[in-house]
């Protein structure tokens, strides 16, 4: 039985004894992300975050050139690359994981050139040419389940059974780079809070968190910072979401969850430490 994530440079376990959650730090090179947009465009910002990041003991810094946020336009080829590979080059040999969040085959062919252990693509793996672009290399794959697009996804998100749907979604997406004959032990899966989803989407799915691992067989990537979902039931605006971040990524790790995608942090950290040390 899969027990390991290949992770480029790194392996994780992620079953059995001992198995430690993986903090993923969010560093945006956006002028219009939802949470910390235009904050580290600049090479110099992106470093100086990246470098807070690690101090705070991050496992993978997640980079991305575009933002997915409720209503965002796409960005063109040219601007993520611009955007992205000086700062991959740049962190990669800082110590933690590095991955890049682009659904753009190109994207990927450079980022794995420039020597990322992860691509984080919020669309699947669908776009033509995305199987050919990470088949040969040994950066971890992780799939994540949309509904519609990220311009369109929250207008109408609607669902029969949210968690059977998802599921599907991603074994179909998992067997597809199976069949192109992808290691098993690169992949990993996202549910995609807040990508077409609902407040009671979201929590029905965090709520199946072991659910999904179990049926699928798979490690799992929790990312809710600060999204709606955790502002809707705290009552907070974006910039007051850290503690019900935290919570949420503790209740995803508390069922198996692998890796929380999170912007802060240095609190995660802690409060992973604290919680498996109980454990």
């Amino acid at each position: 039985m899969q027990s390991t994530l290949q992770f480029g440079r790194f392996n994780y376990p992620w079953r059995g004894q001992g198995v430690r959650a993986r903090v993923m730090g969010i560093l945006n090179v956006t002028p219009d992300s939802f949470s910390d947009g235009g904050n580290y465009q600049s090479l110099e910002f992106a470093l100086s975050h990246a470098e807070q990041m690690i101090e705070a003991g991050v496992d993978i810094i997640d980079v991305g050139g575009e933002s997915t946020r409720p209503g965002s336009p796409p960005v063109s080829l040219e601007d993520e690359l611009q955007r992205v590979m000086p700062v991959l080059y740049a962190l990669r040999d800082l110590g933690p994981a590095i991955s890049v969040d682009t659904y753009k085959p190109q994207v990927m062919r450079e980022a794995i050139i420039a020597g990322v252990d992860m691509i984080n693509d919020i669309n699947g793996f669908r776009a033509p040419g995305a199987l050919d672009a990470v088949r040969d290399s040994d950066c971890a794959l992780c799939i994540m389940h949309m509904q519609s697009d990220p311009q369109h996804m929250q207008l109408a998100p609607a669902y029969t059974d949210v968690v059977a749907e998802v599921i599907a979604f991603l074994r179909e997406r998992a067997e597809a780079l199976l069949a192109a004959g992808i290691d098993p032990r690169r992949l990993c899966i996202d549910p995609g809070f807040g990508f077409g989803k609902t407040v009671e989407h979201n929590y029905a799915l965090l709520k199946a968190t072991a659910r999904l691992i179990d049926e699928l067989n798979l490690p799992l990537l929790a990312g809710l910072s600060r999204k709606s979902m955790v502002g809707a039931v705290t009552g907070k605006p974006v910039e007051q979401r850290m503690a019900g971040s935290v919570g949420g990524a503790l209740a995803a790790v508390a069922q198996g969850a692998l890796i929380v995608r999170v912007h802060d942090v240095a609190e995660t950290v802690d409060a992973l430490k604290v919680w498996h040390a109980a454990h």
